[in-house]
């Protein structure tokens, strides 16, 4: 399916590209290249053939989340450079 020169103009229109005149031309060639080999892979008989959303049999490499012990606020507030009232003291974000 060849594409003409208008029709990779519109499409890099709506991209917001801005092509040259060479470079519509390498384009048309190359998106005319992609849509053949496109309608060449629509000619595969698929028929009897799973859909497949992951092809590496890829499981999850995170380990489960496990419940462990909490520090005491003494224990985190240990190293706080400053704390009020049992909480981290900051330097004010707003000047109200």
């Amino acid at each position: 399916m060849a594409l003409s020169i208008q029709e990779v103009a519109h499409v890099a229109q709506l991209a917001r590209m801005r092509l040259s005149d060479e470079e519509l031309e390498l384009m048309q060639s190359q998106l005319s290249n992609i849509l053949e080999y496109i309608e060449l892979l629509q000619e595969v008989d698929v028929t009897g053939v799973e859909a497949t959303a992951q092809v590496t049999g890829l499981s999850s490499v995170l380990r489960p989340d496990l419940v462990t012990g909490a520090l005491s606020r003494e224990e985190v507030l240990a190293n706080a450079p400053d704390q009020a009232a049992g909480m981290f003291r900051v330097r004010a974000v707003f000047d109200e």
